[in-house]
């Protein structure tokens, strides 16, 4: 009597394995690693360059804002593309679906530019501004 279904204890054997495995090798690297703490232990170090001045460099917000606008617009490029390889199956109601997701994401893209997020320079826009303490308003 074959109801259609796989069983799935080999999923979790499988999973058992990954965990014993994994612990087993943390407890060998703990066991056979260094332990030191010498002079320079805890200093950065990349690619062969000495140190030069301190690790925690601060970037502007304006750097981090533009990450993140570029992975949420790359997301939906991936949206996209997996719609251009179905497009046939979808039909006409993916196809408006899709047209309403682009618009979205276009008004999304001029409000980000009309509020000057995407400018890296001095803000244009001082009007979109909120006075802060001690300011006149």
């Amino acid at each position: 009597m074959n109801t259609g279904t796989s069983p799935i204890w080999p999923l979790g054997v499988f999973f058992s394995f990954a965990v014993i495995f994994i612990m087993l090798m943390m407890a060998v690297s703990f066991m056979l690693g260094q332990r030191h703490a010498g002079r320079v232990t805890g200093e950065p170090f990349e690619s062969g360059m000495p140190l030069t001045g301190d690790a925690r460099i601060r970037f502007s917000i304006k750097y981090y804002l533009v990450a993140m606008f570029f992975v949420v617009f790359d997301v939906e490029a991936l949206f996209i593309l997996a719609w251009a390889v179905s497009v046939r199956e979808v039909g006409w109601t993916g196809y408006i679906e899709m047209v309403i997701f682009i618009g979205i994401l276009i008004a999304a893209l001029v409000y980000l530019w009309k509020l000057g997020a995407l400018e890296w320079g001095t803000p244009r826009h001082k009007a979109l501004r909120r006075p802060g303490v001690g300011e006149k308003s």
